[in-house]
């Protein structure tokens, strides 16, 4: 069980340090359009919700519920 939870709280410390340097850093000067940000967030996004509507699809096979 601890290390269920270390490893989830691993992975939320990783994603939150990424996110803070991202969204902290603020490029300037003449190669700020050379920079880019360490991870692409709107893919993340996408990804996420294709990931909740798949996990919703699933539930509702395994509980028999039919929508729509």
């Amino acid at each position: 069980m601890r290390f269920l939870l270390g490893l989830v709280v691993g992975v939320l410390l990783t994603v939150g340090a990424a996110y803070m340097f991202d969204s902290t850093r603020r490029p300037e000067g003449a190669d700020a359009a050379t920079q880019r940000q360490m991870v692409n967030w709107d893919v993340v996004q996408a990804e996420l919700k294709t990931l909740s509507v798949q996990i919703g699809d699933g539930w509702s096979r395994l509980t028999g519920r039919k929508d729509g």
